[in-house]
C-alpha cells in the first residue's frame, strides 16, 4: 500500500516537470527561432512480486505474482531542432537560416549560438542581436557603414556593393550536446563538435518557432488529467490505510 503512495507521488512529480516544459514551449510560441523541448520519461526497473508464506501455497517456498514497476521519473529534456517556417519581414537585417546550424554571437566575451536572426546595429554600426550580443564575422565584429545593405545566400555582407565581411555560422555533429541558456542562446559542452554550416541565408525573413500551440494545449490537458488521476490514487491509498489502521486498532 505504501508502495502505491510512492508510485502515485512520483507520477505527480513527473507530470509537474512535463507541465513546466509545456508551459515554457507555449510562452515561446512567438519567439524567433525557438526550438521546443520535450520530456523523456523512464520507468524504474521492474521487480518480480512474490507471495511469501502463503498458507494456500505450502508446497512452494514462494509464488511469483508478476512484475511490478515503482513508477516513472524524468530522464532527460530533449530539444526538437526541426526547422520552423519562415515569415517575410523585408527587414534589411532580418535573416533566416535555410538549413541546420547557428549564427555565432559574442556575448560578454563568451561565444554563443542562436537561430534568431533579428539583428540590428549599435550607433557605431556594429551588428548585434536584439539583446546586444555581437554577431561574429570571419574577421571579428561586423561594422556596417551607412548605405544599402545586401546579405547574400552565402552570408556575405555588402554595403553599397562593397564587400564587408561574411557572417560566421556553424553546425554541430550532435546538436543535442548543446545546452539552452537565456535570451534564446545555446552554449557548447565538452561533447560538442563543430561541423561546417551547409545551408543558405535568406535576407528579409525570420524563422518562426517550431512550437505548435494547438499540440501544446492538447498536451497540457493530457498532463492535467494524468496529474489529477495520480492525486485521486493517493487519496484512495490514504483512505485505505486509514481504514486499515482503524480496523486493526479496534481489534
Amino acid at each position: 500500500m505504501i508502495r502505491g503512495l510512492y508510485t502515485s507521488a512520483l507520477g505527480m512529480i513527473t507530470q509537474m516537470s512535463r507541465m513546466d516544459v509545456v508551459t515554457d514551449n507555449i510562452a515561446n510560441v512567438d519567439t524567433t527561432g525557438h526550438k521546443r523541448d520535450q520530456v523523456v520519461s523512464q520507468s524504474f526497473t521492474e521487480e518480480l512480486m512474490k507471495r511469501l508464506h502463503d498458507p494456500g501455497m505450502r508446497m512452494f517456498k514462494d509464488y511469483p505474482v508478476g512484475q511490478v514497476s515503482q513508477g516513472v521519473f524524468v530522464d532527460d529534456i530533449y530539444t526538437d531542432f526541426s526547422p520552423g517556417t519562415f515569415r517575410q519581414t523585408n527587414g534589411t537585417l532580418d535573416l533566416a537560416m535555410d538549413g541546420q546550424g547557428f549564427f555565432c554571437v559574442d556575448v560578454n566575451g563568451t561565444e554563443m549560438y542562436t537561430r534568431d536572426g533579428s539583428f540590428t546595429t549599435l550607433p557605431d554600426g556594429t551588428l548585434v542581436t536584439s539583446d546586444g550580443g555581437h554577431v561574429k564575422g570571419q574577421n571579428g565584429d561586423i561594422l556596417l557603414p551607412n548605405g544599402y545593405i545586401v546579405i547574400d545566400e552565402n552570408a556575405r555582407v555588402f554595403v553599397n556593393g562593397q564587400y564587408i565581411d561574411t557572417l560566421q555560422m556553424t553546425d554541430f555533429s550532435d546538436k543535442h550536446t548543446l545546452r539552452k541558456t537565456k535570451d534564446n542562446y545555446y552554449t557548447v559542452t565538452a561533447e560538442s563538435e563543430k561541423v561546417p554550416y551547409a545551408g543558405r541565408v535568406e535576407q528579409g525573413y525570420l524563422e518562426n518557432s517550431n512550437v505548435s500551440s494547438v499540440k501544446e494545449m492538447v498536451e497540457m490537458i493530457t498532463l492535467s488529467r494524468a496529474y489529477e488521476t495520480n492525486a485521486r490514487m493517493i487519496s484512495v491509498h490514504d483512505q485505505t490505510l486509514a481504514r486499515a489502521v482503524s480496523d486493526i486498532g479496534r481489534r
